[in-house]
């Protein structure tokens, strides 16, 4: 199919507009796995003072630890998926 001029041009403004919006989308892709990174990490963190403090607590009160694995199958969500 052959183009006159405008079309043409309209094509290539259209071209660029969507390059340019598809280039906007993976920066707020990006953006928004950076949160996603950050939230986990600050997550690992939190689980990781808690597993201190629990086996701390356990060591006081002279319980046996739960290996981790048990604590997963214990928990709500691990039972809901069964």
């Amino acid at each position: 199919m052959h183009l006159n001029k405008d079309q043409e041009d309209l094509y290539r403004i259209t071209i660029d507009e969507v390059k340019k919006q598809i280039e906007d989308i993976d920066v707020k892709i990006e953006k928004e796995l950076q949160k996603v990174r950050e939230r986990l990490a600050e997550l690992q963190e939190t689980k990781k003072s808690l597993k201190m403090i629990y086996s701390g607590m356990a060591k006081i009160l002279g319980v046996e630890v739960e290996q981790e694995d048990d604590m997963l199958t214990s928990s709500p969500m691990s039972t809901a998926k069964m």
